[in-house]
This record gives structure tokens, C-alpha cells and sequence, in this order.
């Protein structure tokens, strides 16, 4: 008896605890919405706390939360949002508390990150665009930089190898500032000099500053622009983990029309009568090559904190897989923030990346192309459809036309090629608030990148030779950095002023070293055997210092909240360059005027917000190498034992300095109809001097090139243009509809050169153009066209041109000089690649819990040689060629062909026939996206969720007949040796075809 009673008091106990459990449960969740007082919207993000603990959440993007309470009863929850009035409101038991906030017009002083701190937007002077975090986010990308394509005004960004995995993306800010040196924009990685972006998921904001205001503080770096990223950090409240994952398929967007067929067949026979046709194989290369690639990009962050401590930690997972075959790109990072405030006055902090990457890429965009270098692409177009993939043994085959080549499956699967890198930077930091209104921040910051890439050419390749060729390579580069800077931040009356000064010191040391060997008697071990190979290439190594030193100041003085005045210097020390000018000063001064403070402005009730600025300053490219001002020894051998000697390889250069670029900006801010409507625009004239040039230098000087030549600067160019952003809240309320149009014109012109032209070139070898076709001319942009006038096909009755090769039928060059012959005085400049001007379009569309993002880019104006179609429909019988040829002439089946005839005399020349209009409108995103609500989510205990489809680069409308308008041949330089980008534009040969995707992906939250 006393048992079963002492059971069923258990059983009571239990069901009373877990009545009590539920009944408490109950009480302790509370749920709402928070919106404006002002215009009923609700307010997403707004911060949620219960006041005295570390318990906490946000809104979700209807404005509403739900929070477990410790104590119901008597707990306090304190509502916050920037621009808005914090409100403490008594739980006193309540399950369901709606709040109202009203607006806080000095918190709606939105603050912009600068170098080296913030300030008051209202006090910016600078030009300068911020994008958002969930912009860079909008689709899948390799990088930040790929997301940041079309968001802001002034900055070009083109891929350097179309769709490839891992492809480099080229920036350029305001237009190319160099000829020969970097024009890529400095990078700064929450406050890391020369840091690495790190993964778009984690980045908070990023900002890109342009005129010499904004970027002067970094001086002999800054010419090229600088774009500032801050990463994200842990808030107080409760942990949270959040997880983005996405899985895209992606396809060509386009292929090649080339013959098969019967249609090769004709073509061959007539131009090649005793080729060997092979009427039972109809290979189609591009099929071969091309498959459906994917993109799994998977990230998770845990992030928290307390008012001591706040942390964020992230990993994310890239992998993709090209449409080519055999081509990947995979990489795996961290990255992590940590906040302590150890006093009211001591605040420490550690902000964390690594990266590991491997890119096994494909051979294309070839310089050569001839046998030992065609890449896939060019293989695929060039290789004529009767021959097959495999010989009757097995073996890759190869061209039967013109230079013999290896095929395009061959390459892509003969060739073994891998770079694996790691990327490490931290940077930690130490702020002390001296007084109020002054404080001392010091940082350390230390960056390592290493990769290794190894490649093996097998021997079934004509590249491979006899065993095989194998190459490695090992590169690490080490940047140390500190900063240690003081900031005044103070208000006394109608006075503020923002003024920093500091002191920094960075050291970078690289390291390399590579090897290679051929003729392996086993190619089981790709290039992990050196050693093994019969004939070895001679092994190379070296390393590099460059320290830069560097004080400065920026002094932000602010007049009644109306009158904004800023002053920076930086002076710089760089070891790189020569002894006579290692240091330089780089200025610059600008004043803004918040007009639409002044009273006679204040009752022009459209009119919320008005500015104008303008500034002038200089800034520096210090894009050369570690030792290229100074005297380089090279070793000459003899075929005598012990003997040998050293002679002269390059002249120094006691003069040598850094690229000067002076900018003036003019700029005007404007919001209206309570900021509904916002515009920004700026006119800028940017003009950089003392170029860096290799100079022809006399040969007795006995120099180890040929041509002889010396480093030095001379020449001029200039970059003007305008900018505009225009920003606008189009719907409010339950369907809403926000919209930017960002719109950007650049002039580009050589103001002065040290020869008055330069021509050069850069077609694939085996074009054989030995003639420059790209110029450098004063009053001209960089890189323009120069060539032949193309008239149509010479008809019967036309003359024919001493000097051409051309027959009746063929291709007609305009006489220009009238002297009856074809010679370079009949060449003209024939194509500029620079665009007119670029825009994009970007709109959001909500509609309670769905949401819609349709994203339009363009760009016009600019032309494009065709360097593909010319060897496609040059129809010279060396290889397979592309549909038009079905429309050229021939004296009796097709007299009046549109296309000239196939001639095997024909040489290649570069004309107005391969330069086409490359403007283009595309449909760079459509994205539709539903938000679970909370009320569903509450029951499975989830924070939030979203769910979406997407489709990148679904449509594109243009007139060129190549494969994409984004193509970029050769101009895939990196740091100091990025001058590719700045010369090379608008070409178009080989490279990895763009892509279309379709994404599914996820936003959780717990």
C-alpha cells in the first residue's frame, strides 16, 4: 500500500512539474512586432534585450521577434534601433508586446567607415560608395569582389577568364590610373593593409573610396582607389548560428557555330582538294569538353556575446565545378572575431582568417598556340569534326590541319595541373580611451600566402615529348604590419572635430623557388619525381624585402553642423624605390557645405538633405618590384671548368619614384521627400604622372637584353568622368519597392608618352602578327585598335592592292593614302575598347513574406576585337571554321557571297572586320525568396528561415558574335604585375566561356 502511494505521489509530482513546466513555458515567451511611429513600417533588426541579463534577439525582416524570458513577471525588455528613440517596456506577465518607436533624428546620423576610424556621414567630404552585406550576398560568388560587380558607381570589374573556377576578377576604380604598374585598388581588411577578402558571408560592410580626400591618408598606395572591409562581429545576446547554403547548376551560356558534317566537308575539299576526308566521324569538340557544372557553397557562424565579451566565428566550404572538364575550384575558410572590454577605457580585439584553396584549372587563353601551348577552348574551335577522340590504339589524337595540335579532350585530361594556396592574416588590436574625447589605438598585423603548383604534360601529348614534362613551383610572401594612431573626437558649441594621427610600418618579404624535369621512365607520379626525369631544368630561386614607413594625419573640422572642412598628409618611405626618392608627401584638402541646413533651404519641404563637396589632392602608385631601381648582376658561364664571369643584366636608376596621381573631385548629395529619394553625384578629374616605363637605353652600356632598357618615369594620362547613384523607396507599406540606379561615364586619354606612339600587340603566336595592332597615343585611350580599313569582298572589277595577298573574292582594304598599294600607311586607329558608360539597375520587391530581387547590368559603348572570329572566318584551310563560311564567295557557286573566299595564301591582318560593338544588357540576377513566419517557426524552435531560387546571367542582349562580351584575353596580372589589365582590353581569343546559373539555397537561423 505504502508503495502504490508513494508511486502515485511520483507520478503526480511529475505531472504537477511538467503542468508548471508548460504553464511557465508559456508565460515566458513573448513575441511581437516592432514598427515605426511614424510611418506604420515595420522595423527588421531591431534589437530586443532583457534588460539586466545577456538575453537577446532581433527582428526578422517583418519586425518580429520572440524572446524566452527568465522571469516573466518582472523582467524589462529594452527595444533599440539605430535612427530610432531606445523604449523600456514592463513584461509584467504579457505574452504578446507590440512596440512603436519613435524616430531619432540624431541617431540618424548614419556613420561611414574611412581610413583609420569613421566619421558622421553628414561630416563626409570624400567620394566614397558603401554596399550592403546582403548585396554582395545576393547570389553565389568565388569572392566579394565578383559580388561587388555593378553595385557602385565608378567601378569596373570584368572576370579575366570568363566562367573559369577560380578565375581572378580585374578591378579598377575610376578608370586604369597606370600603363605599366598595378591599377588594382588598395584592399584594407578591418584596418589590415594589403589584407585578403575574406568570404562575402562575412563581411558587414564594405566601402570604396575614390577621390584624394577619402584616400589620401593612405598615400603612396592609394591611387587606384581603396576599398575598405569590415567583417562581421558578435553582438550581445544569447549565441546564434546561422547557416547559408546554396547549390547552383550552371551551363555555357553560348557555343561556337562551327561546320561538321558535309558542310566541313565541302569547305576542306575546296580549299584543301587532297585532304583525306573521313565521311564515317563527325566529332563535335565542343560537346566533348562541355558539361553541367555546380557550385555547393555551404556557410555557418556562431555568433554572441555579452557587454564584456563578443565573439563571431564563421566557416565556409566553395566548391565548383567548371563546365570544362576536369576543371575545379574548391576552398575551404575561417574566419573570426573576438571583442573584449576590459574596462570602460580598455577595449582588446582579434580579428582572424584562413584560407585554403586548390584550383586544378584547365589550359586556355594560350599565347602561343601553336603545338606545345593551345588551350582547350581554342583546340575545340580549331580541330576539324572527321577526326576522333582516340586513335585505333587508344591514344589522344591530334589536328591533320596546319599546326599539328593535340586535341581538346587530350589537353584537358593529358595534363595534370594543381595550385594549391593557404592564406593566413590576423590583426590584433589595443584601444585606449585616454580621455572623452581622446583615444590611442595600436595594431599588429601579420599575412602569410603559400601555394605550391605543380603541372605534368604527359607524354601521349605533343607537350608531353618523349616521358612527359613535369614543373613545380613554391612562393610564400610574408606582410607584417603595425599601425599606432591617436584620435581626437570632440564637440565644443557650434565646433567638431575629427583629427587622427599615427605612425605606420609594414615589411613584406616574398620567397620562390622552382623546378622542373622530363623524360620520366614512369608517369605514375605526375611531378612528385623530379628526380626521376632524365633532363632536368635548371632549378630557379630568390626572395624579395620591402618595408614601407609612413606617418600621417587627417584633421575633420565641422562649423554649426554646416560647414565641413578636411585636411590629410601622409608621407611616405618606400624601399623600393631609389635613393634619391624614397620619400614623397601626399596631400590633399576638401570642404563640403550641408546646404540643405541653411534656412533658406528649410522651408523647401522636398528637400531633406543636401551637400556639396569637393576636394583635391595626390596619392601614389608604388607598383614595381623590390629592387627594380637598383643594378642587377647576371651570371655568364663558360664551357671552361671553374671559370665563369658576371656581366651587367639591368641599369640602375638613382631617380626613380613613384607614379603621382592628382584628383580634383566635385560632388553633390541630395535627399528628398524625407529621404525617400537619394542622389549622389560626383565629377571627377583624375591625372597620373611620371609613368613607369622600361626606356631603350644605348646597347654599348652593356646590358644583358636586348632590347637594352632602363626603368624610369616619363608620360602622362588622364581619367575624367562623372558618377551618379540614385537611390529610391518607391512602394511602402505591406508591398514595398526599393530601387538603385547607378550610372558611370570615364574618359580615358594619354596625355604624353615618352615616344609620341607605341605600338604593340597581343595575338596568339601562331597568327603570326608581328605587326603592333594596339596603341599608345597621345590624345588617344589606352589600348585602341589600329589596323586596316575592311571594305567587303573584292569584287571582278575592283583593284587589287600591291602588296596584298588577296585575290578576286577576297578580303578589300580601303587605299588610304591612295598610292595603289597596301602598306602601313593605310592602317588607322579602328576600335576603341573603353565603354561609353556603364549602369546597372537594382530592384527589391516585398510582399509580405516573399521577396523578389531582379538585378540588370549594362555596359556601352566599348568594342572588341574579335581575335576568334578571325581565325574562324579567315578561311585559310589550317582548321575547322565557323558557319558564315557557308556564305562565302565563290566565283561560280556563290558569286555574291557576303564572306570572302577560302584562300590558303591568306595571311592574318588585323582590320575594322574583326572589331565589333561590345555594349550588352544583362539579366545578372533574378532571385525570389520566401520568409517562414515566426508563428511557424516558434513551434519548431528555429529564429528564422528563408528560402530561394535564383538564376544568374539568365539573359543577355548584345550585337557580338563571340561567345560572351565580358571576354578578356590576357590581362590576368596580379599585384605589381597587373599592367596586362591596363593594356590589354577588349580582346577576345580562347578564354573560359561565361556561364548560366540556377540556384536553390537556404538562410537558417537558430
Amino acid at each position: 500500500m505504502k508503495r502504490q502511494l508513494l508511486l502515485r505521489s511520483r507520478y503526480v509530482a511529475i505531472i504537477a512539474m511538467c503542468l508548471m513546466s508548460y504553464v511557465a513555458s508559456a508565460q515566458s515567451i513573448v513575441t511581437g512586432v516592432v514598427e515605426s511611429a511614424e510611418s506604420g513600417e515595420s522595423i527588421p533588426g531591431a534589437t530586443i534585450i532583457e534588460k539586466g541579463t545577456s538575453n537577446g534577439t532581433t527582428t526578422d525582416i517583418d519586425g518580429q521577434y520572440s524572446i524566452t524570458l527568465s522571469d516573466p513577471s518582472s523582467a524589462i525588455l529594452k527595444i533599440s534601433f539605430v535612427g530610432f528613440e531606445s523604449q523600456e517596456v514592463q513584461v509584467s506577465g504579457k505574452s504578446v508586446i507590440n512596440v512603436s518607436l519613435e524616430g531619432n533624428l540624431q541617431d540618424l546620423e548614419e556613420v561611414v567607415v574611412v581610413g583609420y576610424g569613421s566619421v558622421k556621414k553628414s561630416d563626409n567630404t570624400g567620394a566614397l560608395s558603401s554596399v550592403k552585406s546582403e548585396e554582395l550576398n545576393a547570389y553565389p560568388t568565388l569572392n566579394a569582389v565578383q559580388g561587388l560587380q555593378g553595385r557602385a558607381p565608378g567601378v569596373q570589374i570584368q572576370s579575366t577568364n570568363g566562367g573559369q573556377p577560380g578565375a581572378e576578377m580585374s578591378m579598377k576604380i575610376r578608370g586604369g590610373s597606370s600603363i605599366n604598374a598595378s591599377s588594382q585598388p588598395l584592399v584594407v581588411v578591418d584596418g589590415f593593409v594589403g589584407g585578403e577578402m575574406p568570404p562575402p558571408q562575412d563581411i558587414a560592410s564594405m566601402e570604396i573610396l575614390k577621390d584624394a580626400s577619402a584616400t589620401a591618408i593612405y598615400g603612396s598606395r592609394a591611387a587606384n582607389g581603396v576599398i575598405l572591409i569590415t567583417t562581421k562581429s558578435g553582438g550581445v545576446g544569447k549565441t546564434k548560428v546561422d547557416v547559408n547554403s546554396s547549390y547552383s547548376f550552371q551551363n555555357t551560356s553560348d557555343r561556337l557555330d562551327l561546320l561538321s558534317g558535309d558542310d566541313f566537308r565541302d569547305y576542306i575539299l575546296e580549299v584543301l582538294p587532297a585532304y583525306d576526308y573521313n565521311p564515317n566521324v563527325n566529332t563535335d569538340w565542343q560537346d566533348e569538353i562541355f558539361r553541367s557544372g555546380h557550385i555547393w557553397n555551404n556557410q555557418v557562424s556562431v555568433s554572441g556575446g555579452s557587454e564584456a565579451v563578443k565573439y563571431y566565428v564563421s566557416g565556409t566550404h566553395f566548391e565548383q565545378e567548371g563546365v570544362v572538364d576536369n576543371s575545379k575550384y574548391q576552398r575551404y575558410s575561417i574566419t573570426s572575431n573576438l571583442t573584449f572590454d576590459v574596462s570602460d577605457r580598455v577595449k582588446l580585439g582579434v580579428n582572424l582568417y584562413g584560407r585554403r584553396s586548390t584550383d586544378e584549372g584547365v589550359l586556355t587563353q594560350e599565347q602561343s598556340g601553336g603545338s606545345s601551348e593551345t588551350g582547350v577552348i581554342g583546340a575545340a574551335a580549331r580541330l576539324e569534326p572527321d577526326t576522333p577522340v582516340r586513335d585505333e590504339n587508344g591514344d589522344f589524337t591530334q589536328s591533320r590541319l596546319g599546326d599539328n595540335i593535340d586535341n581538346p579532350v587530350g589537353i584537358a585530361n593529358g595534363i595534370d595541373r594543381e595550385r594549391i594556396s593557404d592564406r593566413f592574416q590576423t590583426n590584433a588590436f589595443a584601444e585606449f580611451k585616454i580621455l572623452d574625447w581622446l583615444t590611442f589605438k595600436s595594431t599588429l598585423g601579420a599575412g602569410v600566402t603559400s601555394f605550391r603548383e605543380g603541372e605534368f604534360r604527359s607524354s601521349q601529348l605533343i607537350r608531353g615529348g618523349d616521358g612527359g614534362i613535369a614543373l613545380l613551383e613554391f612562393d610564400k610572401s610574408t606582410n607584417l604590419l603595425t599601425e599606432n594612431y591617436f584620435t581626437i573626437n570632440k564637440e565644443f558649441g557650434i565646433h567638431r572635430i575629427n583629427w587622427v594621427n599615427g605612425y605606420s610600418y609594414q615589411k613584406m618579404v616574398g620567397e620562390n623557388m622552382t623546378a622542373g624535369s622530363s623524360l620520366f621512365p614512369s608517369e605514375a607520379v605526375s611531378y612528385w619525381n623530379l628526380g626521376s626525369g632524365a633532363d632536368y631544368t635548371p632549378p630557379t630561386s630568390g626572395t624579395s624585402t620591402r618595408i614601407l614607413k609612413s606617418y600621417y594625419s587627417r584633421a575633420n573640422y565641422t562649423l554649426m553642423d554646416k560647414y565641413v572642412f578636411t585636411g590629410t598628409i601622409r608621407y611616405d618611405g618606400a624601399s623600393n624605390f631609389a635613393e634619391n626618392n624614397k620619400w614623397a608627401y601626399f596631400p590633399s584638402g576638401a570642404i563640403a557645405w550641408n546646404i540643405g541646413d541653411e534656412a533658406f533651404l528649410q522651408s523647401v519641404e522636398p528637400i531633406s538633405e543636401m551637400k556639396i563637396r569637393t576636394s583635391y589632392g595626390l596619392t601614389g602608385n608604388q607598383g614595381i618590384g623590390a629592387y627594380e631601381s637598383l643594378a642587377t648582376l647576371v651570371a655568364q658561364y663558360s664551357n671552361r671548368p671553374g671559370e665563369g664571369s658576371l656581366i651587367l643584366g639591368s641599369l640602375a636608376n638613382p631617380n626613380l619614384t613613384w607614379e603621382t596621381t592628382s584628383q580634383l573631385n566635385v560632388g553633390v548629395d541630395l535627399g528628398l521627400l524625407e529621404n525617400r529619394i537619394n542622389l549622389s553625384f560626383d565629377y571627377y578629374d583624375k591625372r597620373t604622372s611620371d609613368l613607369l616605363f622600361n626606356r631603350p637605353i644605348p646597347s654599348f652600356l652593356g646590358v644583358d637584353e636586348d632590347p637594352a632598357t632602363q626603368l624610369q618615369n616619363a608620360g602622362e594620362i588622364r581619367n575624367s568622368g562623372i558618377e551618379a547613384m540614385l537611390s529610391t523607396r518607391n512602394l511602402v507599406g505591406e508591398f514595398t519597392w526599393d530601387s538603385d540606379l547607378v550610372f558611370a561615364m570615364n574618359k580615358n586619354e594619354v596625355l604624353s608618352l615618352p615616344d609620341s606612339t607605341i605600338q604593340y600587340e597581343n595575338a596568339p603566336g601562331h597568327f603570326n602578327i608581328s605587326t603592333g595592332f594596339m596603341l599608345l597615343q597621345e590624345g588617344q585611350p589606352m589600348g585602341v585598335y589600329y589596323g586596316y580599313v575592311y571594305e567587303g569582298v573584292t569584287q571582278p572589277e575592283d583593284v587589287l592592292l600591291e602588296g596584298s595577298d588577296e585575290k578576286v573574292g577576297g578580303e578589300q582594304f580601303a587605299d588610304l593614302d591612295g598610292d595603289g598599294r597596301l602598306t602601313d600607311a593605310d592602317r588607322k586607329i579602328i576600335g576603341n575598347p573603353h565603354p561609353d558608360f556603364t549602369w546597372s539597375f537594382n530592384n527589391d520587391f516585398t510582399y509580405k513574406n516573399f521577396d523578389l530581387n531582379i538585378f540588370i547590368q549594362g555596359v556601352h559603348g566599348n568594342e572588341m576585337l574579335n581575335l576568334t572570329r578571325m581565325e574562324l572566318e579567315s578561311f585559310r584551310g589550317t582548321n575547322n571554321v565557323s558557319t558564315a563560311a557557308l556564305d562565302r564567295y565563290h566565283p561560280v557557286n556563290n558569286p555574291g557571297g557576303s564572306i570572302p573566299s577560302a584562300d590558303t595564301d591568306r595571311t592574318f591582318k588585323i582590320s575594322s572586320r574583326w572589331v565589333e560593338d561590345g555594349s550588352y544588357v544583362r539579366l545578372k540576377n533574378l532571385a525570389l525568396g520566401y520568409t517562414v513566419p515566426n508563428t511557424i517557426l516558434d513551434r519548431i524552435k528555429i529564429r528564422s528561415l528563408r528560402v530561394y531560387v535564383s538564376a544568374q546571367n539568365l539573359l543577355t542582349f548584345t550585337n557580338y558574335s563571340g561567345l560572351d562580351p565580358e571576354a578578356a584575353y590576357q590581362n590576368e596580372g596580379e599585384g605589381t604585375d597587373n599592367a596586362d589589365s591596363n593594356r590589354n582590353l577588349g580582346l577576345d581569343y580562347g578564354s573560359y566561356p561565361n556561364v548560366k546559373t540556377f540556384t536553390v539555397g537556404l538562410n537558417l537561423g537558430f
